[in-house]
């Protein structure tokens, strides 16, 4: 299976799907509870297909280079970016999307919580566990165990970007926790899944060296489910935090106060 037929199977169709269901929950007015709609959730989308390849490219070309990742060649088009074919860079697109609009579903349909309070000890106390988590995996990182290099550098790499989604609203997004846990849970097992197809296939592969040896199904390395688990989780954080009134109106009164003091 090409890559290119990968992403038509499993990214394309279900985009087509939750379009059309989309469009169905626009024409009938359907409300997101305790979120802006409309418009503004295509810009939230669009920001995060913009933060997901400027983000993502460094990190995926150095897993290329390197070897942790790599292309059938008769399976890819042969159109290269640096180390990383054009259809790497339409996946971290399709996801997006998919992503995206699957968290709108959920928002449309996930009764909106009651009793919101405000904690900024949920804020720094999250933020300082995963800044812990980080500075071990990036230490491990620069180590010379090379059988976690894909694990380590994936922490090294996206553990940074929640780091201020936890400071700005840990409060908010357990708020919405039913909303979150479901936004990742279900692309993240899906996109999982589908992985160990593309892999079956030789679609990409992953290096046995460079990875902890751990496999779900016999086949799917434990970091590619990290993979698709914490890029599900910078969407949904992102989406959630943008979009929510409580998000919305917090960033209005930090504004109001000369950005000093976040609420």
């Amino acid at each position: 299976m090409t890559y290119f037929g990968f992403l038509l199977r499993f990214l394309v169709i279900p985009i087509f799907v939750f379009l059309a269901i989309t469009w169905w929950d626009n024409k009938n007015k359907r409300p997101t509870l305790g979120f802006n709609n409309g418009r503004a959730v295509w810009v939230a989308i669009l920001v995060h297909i913009l933060l997901a390849v400027t983000y993502t490219t460094p990190w995926d070309n150095y897993l290329v280079a390197t070897g942790v990742w790599f292309y059938n060649p008769d399976l890819v088009t042969g159109i290269v970016f640096g180390y990383v074919p054009i259809e790497e860079y339409t996946f971290f697109v399709l996801e997006t999307i998919l992503s995206g609009l699957w968290w709108w579903f959920l928002a449309r349909r996930v009764s909106e919580p009651t009793g919101f309070q405000s904690s900024t000890p949920i804020r720094i106390i999250s933020a300082l566990i995963l800044f812990v988590v980080w500075v071990t995996f990036t230490a491990l990182f620069f180590s010379a165990n090379e059988s976690i290099t894909y694990l380590s550098i994936t922490l090294f790499w996206a553990l940074p970007a929640i780091l201020p989604q936890l400071l700005y609203g840990a409060d908010i997004l357990w708020h919405h926790r039913k909303l979150v846990f479901l936004s990742i849970l279900v692309p993240g097992t899906y996109l999982s899944l589908m992985d160990v197809i593309a892999l079956k296939e030789t679609t990409w592969s992953i290096s046995k060296a460079q990875t902890t040896g751990i496999l779900f199904f016999g086949i799917l390395p434990l970091e590619e489910v990290l993979f698709f688990f914490i890029t599900n989780i910078l969407i949904t954080f992102g989406m959630t935090l943008l979009l929510s009134n409580i998000g919305r109106q917090r960033f209005s009164d930090w504004k109001f106060n000369n950005y000093k003091g976040l609420p």
